[in-house]
């Protein structure tokens, strides 16, 4: 895995929608599995989207917290 990606995660934030200006590594964790249920944008917001399902169902947003800005 590229570690620029974890710090992309931690400090990029929601470009639309209910949760616009959230950081992705802060969105909740329904929400992001909810988008896997309808299936993430394509592009890169959904390459990180899928990244951030990964990390959240496995229990690793700490791995998160100390690279953000």
């Amino acid at each position: 895995m590229n570690p620029e990606i974890l710090i992309e995660l931690a400090n990029t934030t929601m470009p639309y929608g209910r949760y616009q200006g959230v950081r992705l590594c802060d969105l909740p964790e329904p929400y992001v599995v909810w988008y896997h249920t309808k299936g993430f944008p394509k592009g890169h917001l959904g390459e990180l989207l899928g990244t951030l399902y990964e990390i959240k169902v496995n229990g690793l947003e700490y791995l998160l917290e100390p690279l953000k800005r």
